[in-house]
């Protein structure tokens, strides 16, 4: 018997029965992907070291200046500062104000409620809400664009329906990653109804079709508003209509 153990634990693997590995891997890596993990790990370590020397330098470049300031050019600064975010509430707050006084008809779009209405005098005639687009650098660098919500008094320039074409900025199949077609002219790209406004603000609805097809994607710098809501007030809507946004 001890001559058949023996046997047993020097005969080889058969090679129609590989040995069993715990793990993810069931062989040997080969060098190459080693070199390639290496790589990708120093990569990421470089990045990251790059990326905290830069804050260190940002942070002690700050408080290099700050200590050569006397106490009262800090406090200033800080005075400073805090008037201009004070400057931007009570701008906003105005505007409020002003868009709830306004005697014709007109649209708000709360930014930071998410919702938007339409007015008149003082009288509420809608509430709707609204998802609104993130602020955010778009474009094929060095032809860069930063997109963020709008802010302050905008007028319509075109009212849309799904019959209407809008030419989809290229910027936006890229950030889709979807691939750029010859023709960018889709009808019905904004959805149900849209609104175009000066300076190149959208309001617009989920369409059915198009690059902007999809619940989850809102246009950066834009509002979504529900489809239903846009169609509703759209016959009291005409280019030359003030938007408050605040």
């Amino acid at each position: 018997m001890s001559d058949a153990v023996h046997k047993l634990r020097l005969e080889p693997a058969r090679p129609d029965e590989p040995e069993s590995r715990s793990g993810w891997f069931r062989g040997r890596p080969s060098a190459r992907a080693i070199i390639t993990a290496a790589i990708i790990v120093v990569a990421i370590g470089s990045v990251d070291a790059f990326v905290v020397a830069r804050r260190q330098r940002y942070a002690e470049e700050t408080r290099r200046l700050r200590e050569s300031m006397t106490d009262l050019e800090r406090s200033r600064a800080d005075q400073i500062v805090s008037q201009e975010h004070n400057k931007l509430r009570l701008a906003l707050a105005l505007l409020k104000r002003q868009a709830r006084m306004e005697k014709a008809l007109h649209v708000s779009v709360s930014v930071d409620s998410s919702a938007m209405y339409l007015e008149r005098e003082g009288a509420l005639l809608r509430e709707m809400p609204v998802v609104v687009g993130v602020e955010r650098r778009v474009g094929i660098p060095p032809d860069t664009v930063q997109l963020a919500p709008p802010l302050g008094v905008r007028t319509i320039a075109r009212v849309l329906t799904d019959a209407d074409a809008w030419e989809v900025p290229a910027w936006i199949y890229a950030d889709r990653g979807l691939p750029l077609p010859a023709d960018r002219v889709v009808v019905g790209a904004l959805g149900p109804a849209a609104l175009l406004l000066e300076g190149g603000a959208v309001i617009y609805s989920q369409p059915v079709s198009g690059p902007l097809a999809d619940s989850a994607y809102v246009l950066p710098g834009a509002v979504r508003a529900r489809a239903e809501d846009l169609r509703a007030i759209l016959p009291s809507l005409s280019p030359g209509m003030r938007i408050y946004f605040y």
